[in-house]
Order: C-alpha cells, then sequence, then structure tokens
C-alpha cells in the first residue's frame, strides 16, 4: 500500500510538469536575433582529402526554422526526412521547406523560416535575421558540406529563451553530421545509396573508423569545429535597420598532427 501510495503520488507530481522544452518561456512577446554563421573548413584545419576543384570546399545556403518544441527538423540518431535528405545530398530545399511549411499549418509548431546565403568557400561567414516567439523559441538549421555524400553541419531545437527573458548572444561549435542517407567515405565519393537508410549520426575521428573516410583523424581525440553559428539579440533601435558585416573572432581549430 506504501509502495502504491508513493507511485500514485510521483505519477500527479509528473502530470503537473510543463510539457516540452519551451513550455516555461515567459519572455516578452517578441525577440529577433542576428544569426551568424562562420565556415571554419580550411586545408590547415582538415588537410587530409582537402577538396581544391570541381568543387572546391564551400558550404551550401542554411535553412533554419523557429519552432516549438512539436516541430523536429533533424535529430542525431533517428532518421532524416526526405527533405533533410535532398538538402543534405543536393543542397535542394524544396521538399524540406514543404515539409516546414506543413508542419505549421498542421500543429501551428513553426513560428517562422529563415535562410542565408551559400559560402563559395570553405572559411567566411555569412548570415541573417530570425525571429522567435514565446511559444517557438527554438531554433533549428542545416548547412550542407559541398562537396560530401550527405555531410552537414546544424543545430537541432537550441531554446533561445531562459524563463522570462532572451538569451543576449550564445555561440555554438559545429561538428560534422551524416544524414544516413548515402553511403560514401569521402568528399568526392559518387552517388551510392545506403539501403536501408540509417539514423542521422556525428562524424568524428575515429567513426567512421575506415581509412578513407575523409575525416578520419586516428591520431586525434577529437575533430576540431569545421563551423560556428553565433546568435545575437537585437536591440529594438536595430530592429527594421540593415545589420553590418559582423567580424567575430575566430577561434582556432587548427589540426597540429601531421596527418598525411
Amino acid at each position: 500500500k506504501v509502495l502504491w501510495t508513493v507511485l500514485v503520488t510521483m505519477l500527479g507530481y509528473a502530470s503537473s510538469l510543463p510539457v516540452g522544452e519551451d513550455a516555461l518561456c515567459t519572455a516578452e512577446e517578441l525577440a529577433k536575433y542576428r544569426i551568424i554563421f562562420i565556415g571554419k573548413w580550411s586545408q590547415t584545419a582538415f588537410p587530409k582529402q582537402y577538396p581544391l576543384y570541381r568543387p572546391p570546399a564551400q558550404w551550401s545556403s542554411l535553412l533554419g526554422v523557429t519552432h516549438s518544441s512539436d516541430y523536429s527538423m533533424w535529430k542525431k540518431n533517428e532518421y532524416a526526412s526526405n527533405g533533410v535528405r535532398d538538402f543534405a545530398e543536393k543542397g535542394e530545399a524544396w521538399a524540406l521547406m514543404k515539409e516546414i511549411e506543413e508542419a505549421g499549418e498542421k500543429i501551428q509548431s513553426v513560428h517562422g523560416i529563415f535562410s542565408a546565403p551559400a559560402i563559395s568557400s570553405g572559411t567566411g561567414q555569412t548570415s541573417t535575421e530570425l525571429e522567435v516567439h514565446p511559444r517557438h523559441p527554438l531554433v533549428s538549421f542545416v548547412v550542407r558540406i559541398v562537396p560530401s555524400p550527405d555531410w552537414f553541419v546544424g543545430i537541432d531545437s537550441l531554446n533561445l529563451c531562459e524563463g522570462d527573458h532572451w538569451m543576449d548572444e550564445v555561440s555554438v561549435d559545429l561538428f560534422p553530421y551524416d544524414a544516413g542517407t548515402d553511403s560514401g567515405f569521402t568528399f568526392s565519393s559518387p552517388n551510392f545509396a545506403t539501403i536501408p537508410q540509417d539514423t542521422v549520426t556525428e562524424i568524428t575521428c575515429s567513426s567512421p573508423s575506415h581509412p578513407a573516410n575523409s575525416f578520419y583523424y586516428p591520431k586525434l581525440k577529437i575533430l576540431p569545429p569545421i563551423a560556428q553559428v553565433t546568435m545575437v539579440k537585437l536591440k529594438k533601435s536595430q530592429l527594421g535597420l540593415s545589420a553590418p558585416f559582423i567580424n567575430l573572432p575566430a577561434k582556432s581549430n587548427e589540426i597540429i598532427d601531421t596527418v598525411s
């Protein structure tokens, strides 16, 4: 009887807890952010099989969404949607945008879509603005690594709300992910569909554990970040104004070890 009473009490407590990552956001009505994506994919940082031509190392456009916890653009260890597959493999955004719009119409889980221009080299930066809402305080985005079989970087459901206020600034180091839809090992691998489809996995210096893997650096403990993203909250006086080019100091991510 005692055990049953404790169980019922615990269940009652659990049912009273807020559901979802964004349930406790009581911040002001809206907030706008400048999002700055910085590519750090240099030949010095990632010397192995670094793409120099046809095509050289570069980044696709950034495609992102602000949303509630009811929506997920992509998740580690889960299967990529058809839209994410098309974006990660070919940089085609139409299917992914349709998925986002349908989610917004069905369960009102999406507040807005945002995008930033592509970067024509492995290093450089691009930026745009996004808007978050107390019911939609999460940010997700993807950027395709070009060239690659189905590799990308991005963020899954970053919450910009802390209780009753929006964060002023947040920076996140980004590492490569495999969408699980193509079985190529190298940046320039030909199209080779993964059947059956695998889940989204993080690419590390030892996984996939194969010498042909372009990110295989067995002497390292972890890969250096291949990119970085920073989100800066805009003040009311800045809203509606074109933001200047923000020159953020890039942290070094060079690989010290000599790798053939």
